[in-house]
């Protein structure tokens, strides 16, 4: 006679987890980040409140987690790198407008940048799991190109960065015009003229 199966709680919890996830980037796409709340989150993905309580401090912290779950399972952050820095960065920034133009990611990303201007904490965890560990590998990519002669020796990466994504953040933020690839490779071509060696 077998012995009766024990539930693994591990597995249950990882299933709970994430439910609540995909119902909250659910629901940010569906009413708006300020019309969810922990209640419905919950009750979307079939759990009590105290659940997310439990793992989360806040509907920011889940929604967070919910946009980062989107890209789990991915090995570390590595841009590509094929020897050419302009292939390597238009391939980089079309994937960018393609993902800021993905309903699936942009509702909870504009919910996520409205909840960092307000919320210290959830700023901190957005650098520490997201936008820290991105840039490190953008400028690692950037340094590849300094050392082949590609970039200016004495180029301060981060500014290269910011000459690369910001006018494409305002754009998005503001929904001032198309995010396109033709504007993605104009990004690259304007950076790369900017700190040519």
């Amino acid at each position: 006679m077998s012995s009766p199966r024990t539930p693994n709680p591990a597995r249950r919890s990882e299933r709970s987890r994430q439910a609540v996830l995909a119902a909250a980037r659910e629901l940010v796409s569906e009413v708006g980040y300020p019309k969810v709340t922990i209640e419905a989150i919950a009750a979307r993905a079939g759990v009590g409140k105290q659940t997310i309580y439990r793992w989360w401090p806040s509907k920011g912290a889940v929604v967070f987690d919910g946009f980062l779950a989107l890209s789990e399972g991915e090995e570390g952050v590595r841009l590509p790198d094929t020897g050419d820095i302009e292939a390597d960065l238009k391939t980089v920034m079309r994937a960018t407008v393609a993902e800021f133009g993905d309903p699936a990611f942009e509702a909870p990303l504009r919910a996520l940048n409205t909840q960092i201007i307000e919320d210290p904490e959830l700023a901190a965890l957005y650098r520490e799991k997201l936008a820290g560990p991105l840039d490190q590998a953008k400028k690692e990519r950037l340094r590849n190109a300094q050392r082949a002669g590609q970039l200016r020796a004495d180029a301060d990466l981060g500014l290269v960065l910011e000459v690369l994504y910001a006018p494409l953040y305002q754009r998005w933020l503001h929904r001032s015009g198309p995010l396109t690839p033709e504007y993605a490779d104009a990004l690259v071509d304007a950076a790369l003229r900017a700190f040519a060696p």
